[in-house]
């Protein structure tokens, strides 16, 4: 497709099997994997100018890489963005992005929202290097206007969040942002662009574990950061120096991972907002978080925003004494058999976790119970085993509880 230079002429679900395909003189339809560290040049001249960034072409795996490449303008081009990096983690995306942009004496607004790790980062290493953090919540733009300082950068915020399903108004972020000299940032990595295109709405920057649902069998871990090329080429240098990345391996795993996208996350939607609606109707589930339920608060805002709902859903639970606590979610998460008791989501096997004691673990008391983290939740990620399949195996952890 190079001599078809502009993706806005084909839809995401095109652009995600056709774009940016490899081809060597071998001509392999499928694309090929550049394991190699290294490259070599034609001349001493031209090794020179390609170190020195004056002719394009490879010149190191650790940030020149015609599989990991590949990747890159694929993904690009899927969510509308000039440039994409690749990175060897989500938090890896994050944390080298923030280093790449920020300066000491900066500030992020951040929902309080977010993966768990994300607030170690605030907290224990961008503090560090006088970086200050307001975390608001997610859903309450008055809090987010009334953090912004003089010296706000960014702001941050995942949609829907992790892992109660909220969901950030992201035109109305992404002008208060602009309206005051910063940048937004989302993290789309629940919906992936089948499903919520950021950038189109006025992010500045869209973040993503690649792990998740672009791999979308637990294989891989990655990250990448997508944006204009002027943000993006800062994000590079950082790469190109501190080396958190992407290696062509994993890279080509999400090429592939990339190419089913869409009817995964068609299909992850269908099966999820089945069994949200299923599990708002047994006993011992005293609340069902998911953004496609009518009950969900921001429910007519993600269905503005988003062409989908995802995948991700949380379940508060009560035994039948009643108690709400974290001996009843742990009972109900051991009673299951099917589901794999694991942390990670985004993959065709349903999983099951307590967040305030694994994703969130660490993150203090106070902003567990600000964030909504209760001893009592559990999320779940739905994969793509038969729904019947899927209820017969949660009615055990129901069961568990005494009902």
């Amino acid at each position: 497709m190079s001599d078809r230079p502009d993706p806005s002429d084909y839809n995401t679900d095109t652009l995600a099997i056709r774009w940016a395909q490899l081809r060597t003189d071998e001509m392999s339809h499928s694309d090929p994997i550049f394991l190699t560290s290294s490259f070599v040049y034609d001349s001493a001249a031209q090794a020179a100018a390609r170190f020195a960034g004056e002719e394009p072409g490879n010149v190191y795996s650790r940030f020149t890489n015609p599989t990991v490449r590949a990747f890159e303008e694929r993904l690009a081009a899927m969510e509308g963005g000039e440039q994409c990096q690749a990175l060897a983690s989500g938090m890896a995306a994050i944390s080298s992005t923030f280093f790449a942009l920020l300066a000491p004496g900066d500030h992020i607004v951040s929902s309080r929202s977010v993966f768990g790790t994300t607030n170690v980062i605030y907290d224990r290493y961008l503090k560090k290097f006088g970086v200050d953090t307001t975390l608001v919540d997610l859903d309450d733009l008055a809090q987010w206007k009334a953090a912004i300082r003089p010296e706000t950068r960014v702001l941050f915020l995942e949609t829907p969040s992790n892992p109660l399903s909220e969901v950030g108004d992201i035109e109305a972020l992404a002008r208060l942002a602009h309206d005051n000299g910063a940048l937004l940032i989302v993290d789309n990595c629940f919906c992936t662009p089948a499903l919520q295109k950021p950038i189109a709405l006025g992010a500045d920057l869209v973040i993503h574990s690649a792990t998740k649902y672009l791999d979308g069998q637990g294989r891989c871990i990655g990250g990448a950061v997508v944006g204009p090329a002027e943000l993006v080429k800062e994000v590079h240098g950082f790469v190109r120096s501190a080396g958190p990345s992407m290696s062509p391996f994993n890279a080509w795993v999400f090429l592939k991972g990339l190419e089913t996208l869409g009817l995964r996350m068609k299909a992850h939607s269908a099966n999820t907002l089945e069994l949200a609606r299923w599990l708002e109707r047994q006993p011992g589930i005293a609340r069902v978080h998911y953004a496609g339920l009518e009950s969900h608060p921001q429910h007519a805002l993600a269905a503005r925003q988003q062409s989908g709902f995802g995948a991700v859903l949380a379940i508060e639970v009560a035994d039948s004494d009643g108690n709400a606590d974290r001996q009843a979610a742990w009972r109900f998460i051991d009673g299951t058999e099917l589901l794999s008791i694991t942390a990670n989501l985004g993959d065709v096997k349903s999983t099951i976790t307590h967040p305030g004691s694994t994703t969130h673990g660490r993150v203090n008391a106070e902003e567990k119970e600000r964030a909504g983290i209760t001893d009592n939740l559990i999320r779940i990620a739905v994969g793509l085993e038969d729904i019947d399949d899927l209820k017969k195996d949660l009615t055990l952890g129901i069961k568990a509880l005494g009902f």
